[in-house]
């Protein structure tokens, strides 16, 4: 079996290069590493510096960032590139030596694979800690943390996540990719489980695949990203027929910054964009 991580990438030089150093302490080396640089022309030079032997694919594209397509193109670049298994990992997180081990041994021929996902604490002084990383392990509690070695397959596609999964080449084109109608922050993954649920693959939760985000700051809600929120929330609408992101749209209502219009079933901005 031939495996590829795929990682999306613009800015965050200092977590990339974590990432890979992560990476590197595989039980199971990757055969490829995909990073895809959205419009950043810099992260060749960042991946070259660490010597780490991955393929970099540049997309020259402008924020919203296109992350929907992004992972389709490191999709393609890794299909094209004779690989059977995909490792999709956010560029924020930090694998544990066992993740690629632990995604290969799962029911990645006939579901789409989840791994646990710890948020860490800001970074210390001394950096985090690669080489004991299970010592900060505490996955987000919304989400199944099945015991090392061991796979629990669940019905709520809802919970899927894109930090940090992977299907085979097969279940992926049986998925479809993403939905490259989302640009910019939010329901794009949302998405892709439902596109998985239509084309009746199932979610597996992965025990031993752990993955650590490192730490940026983040607004809750995540004000930053309302333009964007409002935008792929209506795709999404129109789409499934149903509202993501709901408990970020209702925040945001709270805040007087979004109102949601029943008669017309939509939401809609009450400030003016910026």
């Amino acid at each position: 079996m031939n495996i590829a991580v795929v990682t999306v990438v613009a800015g965050r030089h200092h977590h990339l290069r974590h990432h890979i150093e992560a990476l590197d302490r595989s039980d199971r080396p990757p055969d490829d590493h995909i990073v895809v640089s959205m419009g950043d022309p810099d992260v060749a030079a960042v991946v070259t510096a660490t010597g780490h032997p991955a393929h970099v694919e540049y997309l020259d594209v402008r924020p919203p960032l296109p992350l929907a397509a992004a992972r389709n193109a490191g999709a393609a670049a890794a299909l094209a590139r004779g690989h059977d298994l995909l490792v999709f990992l956010d560029v924020d997180c930090l694998a544990l030596p066992r993740l690629v081990s632990a995604y290969a041994a799962g029911p990645h021929d006939r579901a789409l694979l989840c791994g646990p996902v710890t948020y860490l604490a800001p970074e210390p002084a001394s950096g985090y800690p690669l080489e004991s990383l299970d010592r900060l392990r505490n996955p987000h509690p919304a989400r199944p943390d099945p015991p090392d070695g061991t796979i629990e397959t669940g019905n709520d596609h809802d919970l899927f996540w894109s930090l940090s999964f992977a299907v085979s080449a097969r279940v992926w084109t049986r998925i479809g990719g993403f939905c490259t109608d989302y640009r910019g922050y939010g329901a794009e993954d949302t998405d892709f489980g439902q596109r998985a649920r239509a084309a009746g693959v199932p979610v597996c939760w992965v025990g031993g695949a752990d993955a650590f985000h490192q730490f940026h700051p983040v607004s809750d809600p995540p004000i930053e990203h309302l333009d964007d929120i409002l935008r792929n929330a209506a795709l999404f609408h129109r789409r499934w027929q149903r509202w993501p992101m709901r408990g970020w749209l209702e925040a945001f209502e709270r805040r007087g910054l979004v109102r949601f219009d029943a008669g017309a079933d939509r939401w809609t901005r009450t400030t003016p964009s910026r």
